[in-house]
């Protein structure tokens, strides 16, 4: 089963629409997630991130909730790693700008 409104660096799963209209990415939300930060059609064109590379700069620096109101009381390591597994539910090809 795939689930369109996880986010595919982070694998937070209260997306209010799917990052892209389609698998290939070409229609990004420019949503911003509510966990790592990631902006669709953003981070991943102006600023040229790939998940992986954005997922492992989130994690390095303390894996931080952007909106602390949506922050869950229990946000703690633990359920990081549970929410990356999300990840794997998911599949979008990161918008890259053309060379």
């Amino acid at each position: 089963m795939i689930l369109l409104s996880i986010c595919p660096v982070c694998g937070y799963s209260d997306l209010f629409e799917p990052p892209y209209s389609d698998n290939s990415g070409s229609c990004p939300s420019f949503e911003v997630c509510s966990c790592c930060g990631f902006e669709f059609g953003y981070d991943d064109h102006n600023k040229n991130y790939s998940f992986s590379e954005y997922r492992d700069n989130w994690i390095t620096n303390g894996f931080p909730f952007y909106y602390q109101d949506d922050k869950p009381k229990d946000w703690n390591k633990q359920i990081m790693e549970l929410q990356l597994r999300n990840v794997t539910k998911v599949f979008y090809v990161p918008r890259l700008p053309a060379p």
